[in-house]
């Protein structure tokens, strides 16, 4: 499908509870991201849960001046009350970004912020070109695994 632009393409709040459906089979493809707080989301709370987030592909995506274009908070805590000092219990699997391009509002454009009892695994990263004020944006992963391939802009995940 041909698509439009959206406000915001967020998988979550996942995990708030022990007993909890996964996600999965999910398709993201031909979006504009435009000014935006979040383009690329998957968020999960840091407790203990038997979810699980997998097979999920972001595909031809512009992001123009976009917060964060490519974002996963396995460690979500508002207010640091009911998970503080947990870790997120929702497995992360196979999701793939392709062909990510664009402008990001901050000088991290790509932030795997994955769980340490849960790391994200099978992870991939093709073809992706992402600036800040047009220089190379930055990356930070933590308890991901994974490959990329192509165009790494910015590199340093896998």
């Amino acid at each position: 499908m041909s698509c439009c632009v959206l406000v915001d393409g967020s998988i979550g709040s996942l995990g708030n509870s022990l007993e909890e459906d996964g996600v999965q089979n999910v398709t993201v493809k031909t979006v504009v991201f435009n000014a935006t707080d979040n383009g690329l989301r998957i968020k999960t709370w840091a407790r203990d849960s038997n979810g699980f987030v997998k097979d999920v592909v972001f595909e031809d995506v512009i992001m123009k001046n976009v917060k964060n274009p490519i974002i996963i908070d396995q460690n979500y805590c508002p207010g640091r009350t009911g998970c503080p000092k947990q870790t997120s219990g929702i497995k992360i699997s196979n999701v793939k970004y392709m062909n990510v391009r664009g402008s990001s509002a901050t000088p991290v454009a790509v932030k795997l912020d994955c769980s340490a009892s849960k790391p994200c695994t099978d992870m991939g990263l093709h073809d992706i070109n992402l600036k800040y004020q047009n220089r190379p944006a930055k990356a930070y992963c933590k308890n991901a695994r994974g490959t990329s391939s192509g165009i790494a802009i910015p590199s340093g995940c896998f």
